[in-house]
């Protein structure tokens, strides 16, 4: 830690300190990225003005990415972050930017041998009983070289940091900066506050530098999936990594990258051990979810699979994709047209990357700004399906995820998720038992999932003080079930007659003693066997336990649990007694 004291954080004010005052440097590099990027305009706005802009754009998005990567890293960085910002990006560009390629030549071994000693403060032979002669991978920011530890045999990978790439990058970024300023001020196309954007990207950057930073970000995502066995993350070694050199367990095994389908520059940092577990090698650039926003990407999920287009629109604030005050009433239909499409199919057949490509056209249409968190998520979940892919055809990322998302709609506490369910269940009145049967299909492939907890924070909001219209609801429903399973009974004991005594009794009449259309009937049974299969379902559950009840039990001897049964009792009542005085006074049969 002590090493790290030095690494460089970015801040724009140091940068325009640092390099405000070299005119000559700041032309020659302000010349270079003019002549590449000035070129690039001009045939956009010849595009533009001959009408074929739209026509060019996969083309021009190639060249864009053939720019960025003669610029150097800090280009292919700022090419792959705008890669993940389907709010800035159109499709096409989104596309080409994520095969930014991040190799570049490597530098001398002889400098990065130095480096090594100049920042551990140790020679080479003292640390290692050998070493590389040369790098065995390399990228934009730094070259990897295996290793023998001297003290202890065991073999290892050190990262040591490119020559001059720090210098290098903060001019980059304060000539960007300014570009930015500019763009923000007489380009009104563009609604995002570029300056923030360039700033919180540089910042990612520069956490990238700082070898240490990376060290803890493996440490903190090794505990977070301490539990997950097929993941492994490499121990660092902490007495040999500094600001610039970063000394990290050996990892045998496949990289993920190396077949021609998959030109993504991130599955290179993964690897398939003999064993069988995921190895993840690189934590130069992470971010972590807010639990609120997390809560909000489950519900989304659901709404998206469900179809309800209403509150994914509504999601987007709690996301932190739009401020409170604009409407999201235009967008439902740009959800809707896209969606419709996209889930002709079941959940098991979503492919993510089209998902993420029809969220990001709609995203680009409107003032929506993405968060840095959620860029990534889009952006590793695209890379994650794309490499299990290539190892099965048949695999969906959504389909694999989903059962976690239905398990925690179903049982999770948290207010935003439970407001959620009860949306979910409840519509225009009505209880949609198809909804709950599908997250209870979906939510027992989870193995965590557990039937005891199902329902349990809805039962809490029903007879809490906020759950007054919730409960007209339930006692709607209640009444309607009841019913549905009584006058179902009715109907099973009349076919089970033999059919003479059906012809005495009843006239033989289909409906037997019930006075009711075929299109009522029907849905009577519906409803009356879906409720059976979801207590199925529940008592199917590998932890099933009678005991569950016992928590709605507790619960209905307290005062507003009798007051709410009374209620349904009543109502049950009255439906029935309403039904018997039609059977009465129906019309005879001629």
């Amino acid at each position: 830690m002590a090493r790290a004291v030095n690494a460089s954080v970015y801040s724009p004010e140091l940068l325009a300190r640092n390099y405000g005052s070299r005119p000559v440097q700041l032309l020659r590099r302000t010349l270079q990225i003019l002549v590449a990027l000035g070129s690039f305009s001009l045939k956009l706005l010849i595009d533009q003005r001959n009408g074929v802009l739209d026509q060019n754009k996969r083309k021009r998005a190639a060249e864009l990415r053939r720019i960025f990567t003669r610029l150097g890293p800090t280009f292919v960085k700022l090419g792959q972050g705008l890669s993940t910002r389907p709010d800035i990006c159109p499709p096409e560009y989104l596309e080409e930017l994520s095969e930014l390629q991040d190799a570049l030549p490597t530098f001398p071994d002889a400098e990065a041998f130095s480096c090594i000693e100049r920042e551990l403060g140790l020679t080479l032979d003292s640390i290692f009983s050998s070493i590389s002669p040369s790098p065995i991978a390399a990228a934009s920011l730094g070259q990897v070289y295996k290793a023998q530890l001297k003290y202890s045999g065991q073999i290892v990978a050190v990262k040591v940091q490119r020559p001059g790439i720090e210098e290098a990058i903060g001019l980059d970024f304060y000539l960007i900066r300014g570009v930015g300023f500019l763009i923000n001020k007489y380009v009104d196309i563009i609604t995002t506050d570029v300056v923030a954007l360039i700033d919180e990207f540089a910042s990612r950057v520069y956490q990238e530098l700082n070898y240490v930073q990376e060290g803890q970000n493996a440490r903190r995502f090794k505990k977070l999936y301490a539990d997950k066995e097929d993941v492994l993350v490499p121990d660092i070694f902490w007495d040999y990594t500094s600001g610039k050199v970063l000394t990290m367990e050996w990892v045998e095994g496949v990289k993920l990258n190396e077949q021609v389908a998959i030109e993504n520059p991130h599955p290179g940092n993964l690897l398939a051990t003999p064993e069988g577990k995921l190895a993840f090698l690189d934590f130069g650039m992470m971010s972590e979810t807010p639990e609120e926003a997390r809560f909000a990407i489950i519900g989304h999920v659901v709404h998206m699979v469900n179809r309800d287009y209403e509150a994914m629109a509504r999601d987007y604030y709690a996301l932190d994709f739009l401020s409170p005050d604009v409407d999201v009433t235009p967008i439902v239909p740009a959800l809707r047209n896209f969606f419709d499409d996209a889930l002709n199919s079941s959940v098991s057949e979503l492919n993510f990357k089209t998902i993420v490509d029809g969220l990001g056209a709609v995203l680009y249409q409107y003032p929506f700004n993405v968060p840095a968190y959620y860029a990534l998520i889009l952006r590793s979940l695209t890379v994650l399906e794309g490499l299990a892919l290539y190892a099965d055809p048949n695999f969906k990322v959504l389909a694999a995820s989903y059962p976690y998302f239905a398990k925690r709609l179903l049982t999770d506490p948290n207010p935003y998720l439970r407001d959620a369910l009860v949306e979910l269940l409840f519509k225009d009145g009505r209880f949609r038992w198809n909804r709950l049967e599908n997250l209870l299909v979906q939510g027992r492939k989870d193995r965590d999932f557990s039937a005891k907890d199902a329902l349990q924070p809805v039962l809490k909001l029903l007879l809490g003080p906020e759950g007054e219209e919730l409960r007209t609801l339930v006692i709607k429903e209640s009444v309607r079930v009841t019913e549905a399973v009584v006058l179902g009974a009715v109907i099973d004991t009349y076919n089970s007659m033999p059919d003479f005594m059906r012809s005495l009794v009843f006239t033989g009449s289909r409906r037997g003693p019930l006075l009711m259309s075929d299109t009522e009937l029907e849905k009577v049974i519906e409803l009356r066997d879906q409720v059976f299969r979801i207590w199925g379902l529940l008592r199917s559950s590998e932890n099933f336990d009678p005991t569950l009840l016992q928590p709605i039990l507790q619960v209905l001897q307290q005062p507003e649990g009798r007051i709410l049964g009374g209620r349904v009792v009543g109502g049950i009542t009255q439906r029935l007694a309403a039904r018997l005085l039609q059977q009465v006074l129906r019309t005879p049969a001629t």
